[in-house]
């Protein structure tokens, strides 16, 4: 058993390991003790706008305040001099970072400089630094330079992206141009490459590798099991040996590193969703855990013609810590929507008590402590009061998301998302359809211009055969008029024509969301939310593409989807090609990883697939995060003429 309780302490969630190598970081690189005595050392933080991407959606302003940041600065701003405070750096290893770093080492703007690389530096630069600290006679200064192998950004305890900056060097229409050349492909591999090889780094594990052939995944496959075998090879500076992040805990089992194209399923990124998360990033905006939302404020009755009043912009952060967004972010959100009600029916009635007691005891507006100075029978009001805290907190909560799903919900209600998502999950399994897709098309109540594409190209991209050129030129009149920019149709019919798998397009499964008839209980006049016409789907587990595959691969099961899938192990000496893996074992940990871009439909699919597998843990990657807007965007860019 020992095996398996160390595997799953591996399983340390990657969000934990980058908070902890952040954390070590922040102290100078040397491991952060939790309850260590006295102040912390202050400083200041420097970073780029990488480094600032990976550490939000980790680290709080009051957290880095613990750590004793009483700065942070971005490194390109003008920043003045604050000569007796050390500061820590964290930046990626480019030229303008290097002279940047070399022109505040000229300039002695602090006692000392902790510099960290979100990725490996190279030689050349490193000696760039060198001269500079020589040269401002700084060398004593310089106090540590680390490669922190970080350059990845975590969003979940089990998901992670490449990059937010710069993200259209690594994008799909990046990926899929045609008039890319073999150096600029190169350089894309090169960058995916290096963050994942950052992440095993992070994770403490040398996976074993399996890609599908003939694209972009196995290219990346090729290049990461060479970066990662050059690395084991060299004994003295392999990152894999020794007390890294307790890597040894993977020598039981180790994890296995699904590679997969996102050319296999053009659909998913297209669908509209119905649980709660996918919903908030398709219809809001959403980013790096941190949601956008514009609370518009009616028109003052002020002199004609003056200017309407300017809207709200009210930012929320939905974390772990939330636990509310933890229990519902995969859930569907008419369910969502009962709950908020629910949460906020029982914080009603614990404010209810606390006004109670206060009111039996005479105790209105006197403040806490008096009231805890009273004898023994307060002993029920004083631990009201003293809950008091945890219910603010309890109602700042209840307050962010009746927000957030009361703007998802207009949203429902105005596009009618409900009939796209359950019209698009009937044809992606293959069910029977209730009325023309025609009708929805030209229907101008339901939905976006938008919509209507990403409906027909889920329709086009599931058809078994392509509808006939009349059909098309109909659809197409029909899209046209409903104001659709027919670029992206354009780009997914030659991807059809190429796809070696247009001869049995990915099957979604064939079970199909059932109306479980309009929501009872949010219905009910006092709700927060008036659901009024919009249908309660409950959502059956079915495995997409991405799912399916990874099922396959992680059980050993034999299916001519993945049996000639490429399989590379880094660890063993000679690198052999083959189909045939080594390991007859199913794996008990893996890690999903879609080049070309990820969604948190396939995330959430994922996770509910593996809540039926005990003991066994996965991750979910993708070289960026994009909602439908942004991908149809990227097929319209593939798409011009």
């Amino acid at each position: 058993m020992v095996g398996v309780k160390m595997a799953a302490a591996a399983a340390a969630s990657i969000r934990e390991r980058q908070t902890v190598a952040l954390k070590r970081m922040l102290n100078f690189n040397v491991p952060h003790v939790k309850n260590s005595a006295g102040e912390p050392v202050w400083k200041v933080l420097i970073y780029d706008r990488f480094g600032q991407d990976i550490i939000s959606p980790l680290l709080s302003v009051k957290e880095l305040r613990d750590m004793g940041i009483t700065l942070h600065l971005l490194l390109h701003s003008d920043r003045d001099p604050i000569p007796d405070v050390p500061a820590v750096y964290f930046v990626m290893p480019t030229e303008e970072n290097i002279d940047r770093l070399c022109q505040d080492l000229r300039n002695q703007l602090y006692e000392s400089y902790y510099l960290n690389f979100i990725s490996a530096i190279s030689r050349s630069k490193l000696e760039d630094i060198a001269n500079a600290a020589l040269a401002a006679s700084a060398v004593t200064q310089v106090a540590k330079v680390f490669d922190q192998y970080l350059n990845f950004i975590t969003l979940e305890d089990d998901m992670f992206v490449l990059c937010n900056q710069n993200k259209e060097i690594v994008s799909y229409r990046a990926i899929n141009r045609t008039d890319i050349t073999d150096t600029e492909m190169e350089t894309v591999m090169d960058t995916i490459v290096d963050s994942l090889f950052c992440f095993f780094v992070t994770l403490g594990a040398v996976p074993i590798i399996r890609c599908s052939r003939g694209t972009a995944a196995e290219m990346v496959a090729v290049k990461l099991d060479k970066k990662l075998r050059e690395n084991l090879r060299d004994a003295r500076n392999s990152l894999f040996t020794g007390d890294t992040l307790g890597a040894g805990q993977f020598s039981f089992q180790r994890p296995l590193l699904v590679l997969v194209d996102r050319n296999i399923d053009l659909a998913t990124p297209l669908h509209h969703t119905w649980t709660y998360q996918a919903l908030v990033h398709d219809v809001l905006d959403f980013h790096l855990n941190r949601v956008n939302l514009e609370e518009s404020s009616g028109t003052e009755t002020s002199p004609a013609g003056a200017r309407p009043k300017r809207k709200n912009k009210k930012s929320y952060d939905l974390t772990p810590v939330d636990k509310f967004w933890q229990k519902h972010k995969g859930s569907p959100f008419p369910e969502v929507a009962e709950s908020v009600q629910q949460e906020l029916e029982s914080y009603r009635a614990q404010e209810d008590e606390v006004k109670r007691l206060k009111s039996i005891m005479g105790l209105e507006g006197e403040d806490e402590g008096a009231i805890s100075m009273l004898s023994d029978n307060t002993a029920k009001l004083t631990s009201a009061v003293s809950s008091l805290p945890e219910l603010l907190e309890k109602k700042r909560l209840i307050d962010l998301h009746t927000n957030v799903a009361t703007a998802v919900l207009e949203h429902i209600k105005a596009r009618k998302l409900d009939v796209y998502f359950e019209y698009e999950e009937k044809i992606m399994s293959k069910t029977t359809l209730d009325k023309s897709l025609l009708d929805i098309i030209s229907d101008p109540d339901a939905g976006t211009p938008e919509d209507k594409m990403r409906l027909f190209l889920i329709y086009y991209i599931s058809a078994q055969q392509a509808p006939s050129e009349a059909d098309l030129e109909q659809y197409k009149k029909a899209l046209t008029d409903a104001g659709c920019n027919l670029n992206p149709l354009q780009y997914i019919k030659q991807w059809k024509a190429f796809a070696k798998m247009a001869s049995a397009p990915a099957s979604y499964g064939n079970t199909t969301t059932k109306p479980m008839g309009l929501l009872s209980r949010v219905m009910n006049t006092g709700s927060q939310f008036v659901m009024e016409g919009v249908k309660n789907l409950v959502l059956k587990q079915q495995n997409l593409p991405v799912t399916r595959i990874l099922d396959n691969l992680m059980e050993m099961k034999s299916n001519p989807e993945t049996d000639d899938y490429r399989y590379f192990d880094p660890k063993m000496l000679r690198g052999n090609d083959s189909s045939v893996p080594r390991n007859k074992n199913p794996f008990q940990e893996a890690i999903v990883f879609v080049v070309g871009g990820g969604n948190y439909i396939e995330y959430q699919n994922l996770v509910d697939y593996i809540k039926g597998k005990q003991g066994k843990h996965i991750l979910y990657g993708c070289s960026e995060l994009f909602n439908a807007t942004q991908f149809i965007k990227q097929l319209s860019q593939l798409g011009q003429k």
